[in-house]
């Protein structure tokens, strides 16, 4: 049965060029109502598309009845005549970043040896929005805010790419759809469990906002979307000031004039004094990533950034890692 939700992800996919004709691509099927939304539409689009389709499920092995969902969604691939790989993990996860870690190398692994080009998942609008409240919870700036989006590579050479495609539909309309197209959805008994802090934004925050707005999911999805177009543009600008702050005429400056001890960077803070303060705390955050031996967090940017407007001699305390930052005008000198 043809729905509005077919119309609307074939227009998506042509809009975005998301998955091209006649490609193979593998998709991500746990058995719960978006990632099975997601195989039954492409599938009924295949046609039209021309596109080699398979599915792969993960068993983490976190729940009894784990065995018992690979299997049906064996049945489903047969039923759907989609070729199936199932992977089991070794061990149990502690955290659902570590099952994460693992469930896209078991993807990326079993699409390159079989050659799909893509990996689909079932993300939709409302794991976007809890996405977005999630890191904002925690603290994270806008690339964080901007978190699944439509494509990114999954591999160094970017021949593997990760695509989301429902991103502009909400779980309320998998659900329905799965209804109308008479779907059995395996439900995930861990969806319940407020152990995890997507849970409890999924079943006690939502509620709350959508009392607020009965359209809060989209509009934060929505949100994620403005804030993914303008993380895409001030990466393209971070880059080339990177590249001008940091570069440094070797043969016209005395190094060992500068400091007696091995430099790690170099940064002229001239350049950097004259861009604006977002772009400034790019370049810094992108230099303290490779310095660092943890992630920069605000006070590590703030710290380096209050240095290209300091008095000559200025400096720092240490960083982690033991990494100190000095002024020797215009340079600013990690070492």
């Amino acid at each position: 049965m043809w729905t509005t939700l077919h119309d609307q992800l074939h227009q998506t996919l042509r809009q975005r060029k998301l998955l091209p004709e006649n490609q193979s691509i593998l998709i991500a099927l746990s058995g719960g109502q978006d990632s099975l939304c997601l195989t039954k539409l492409l599938l009924d689009l295949q046609l039209k598309w021309g596109w080699y389709l398979a599915v792969a499920h993960c068993d983490h092995q976190w729940r009894s009845d784990s065995e018992a969902n690979a299997n049906y969604v064996g049945k489903l691939a047969t039923n759907w005549q989609l070729p199936f790989y199932l992977e089991v993990a070794d061990r149990v996860y502690k955290s659902e970043a570590e099952a994460r870690k693992w469930r896209y190398q078991t993807l990326s692994k079993i699409a390159l040896e079989s050659n799909y080009k893509y990996i689909v998942t079932g993300h939709t609008a409302s794991d976007r929005a809890e996405t977005l409240l999630y890191n904002l919870i925690r603290g994270s700036g806008t690339d964080g805010l901007q978190a699944l989006t439509w494509q990114r590579p999954l591999t160094d050479n970017s021949s593997l790419l990760l695509v989301r495609p429902l991103l502009e539909i909400t779980r309320s309309q998998t659900s329905n759809f799965c209804q109308q197209q008479n779907i059995r959805i395996w439900e995930d008994s861990t969806n319940q469990d407020l152990h995890y802090a997507r849970n409890r934004i999924r079943l006690e925050l939502f509620p709350v906002l959508r009392q607020l707005n009965p359209q809060a999911e989209m509009s934060l999805a929505q949100t994620a979307e403005i804030l993914s177009a303008e993380v895409e543009y001030f990466e393209q600008e971070t880059e080339k000031l990177l590249k001008k702050a940091t570069k440094i005429d070797t043969n016209n400056l005395n190094i060992s004039q500068l400091e007696s001890q091995p430099i790690k960077y170099i940064i002229n803070r001239l350049v950097l004094r004259e861009v604006p303060l977002p772009l400034q705390r790019r370049v810094i955050r992108r230099i303290l990533q490779e310095i660092l031996p943890i992630h920069p967090n605000f006070s590590h940017i703030e710290k380096l950034r209050n240095l290209i407007n300091a008095p000559n001699r200025s400096q720092t305390d240490p960083f982690p890692g033991g990494a100190i930052a000095k002024v020797k005008h215009p340079w600013i000198l990690l070492v």
